[in-house]
């Protein structure tokens, strides 16, 4: 057998054979940073070595807004802990007494979740698990009451403290 090569095609353009024609320009890459489109997104930054605005400490809160976020703190325990943390993490610096309520409502929350797992190793055993279902609503019903107790006394200007609770966070 020979070697022989497929004839040229009939509109008599030779097949590419991988061979770059002598009058062919080699691309130029493209030029990054020279677009003449302006950039997306934010203004530029203001040059080094510029002045910047200090960080100033938030404001104290006022009346209305500590009795809020205080009255909150209570109220978000119907929720669960998550809101009281919140609001203490967010709040504590800008208001005592802010502080002082949401660390109370946040503790009382913990100790409600104490209580919530409690209930459920109740359940896991064999002769008293039907209690766990009661004792779950009891200790729903209580947090309910005493959150709402809570939210009224600060809405009056006044300190609350919650019947029981186990004083985790000082």
């Amino acid at each position: 057998m020979s070697d022989q090569y497929p004839p040229p095609p009939a509109d008599g353009v030779p097949p590419n054979t991988g061979q770059v024609p002598p009058n062919y320009a080699t691309p130029v890459p493209p030029q990054y940073g020279t677009s003449a489109q302006p950039p997306y997104g934010s203004p530029a930054q203001p040059p080094y070595g510029s002045t910047q605005q200090p960080y100033t400490s938030a404001a104290p809160l006022d009346d209305a807004q500590t009795r809020q976020w205080a009255g909150l703190a209570h109220l978000g325990g119907i929720l669960g802990f998550l809101p009281s943390l919140v609001i203490w993490l967010v709040f504590r610096e800008r208001s005592a007494f802010v502080d002082q309520e949401a660390k109370k409502a946040l503790n009382f929350q913990i100790s409600v979740l104490i209580g919530y797992v409690g209930s459920a190793v109740l359940g896991a055993l064999p002769f008293i698990g039907g209690l766990s279902g009661l004792v779950t609503l009891a200790i729903w019903v209580t947090s309910l009451v005493f959150s709402i107790q809570g939210y009224q006394a600060v809405q009056r200007g006044q300190a609350y403290r919650y019947p029981f609770t186990l004083d985790l966070i000082k």
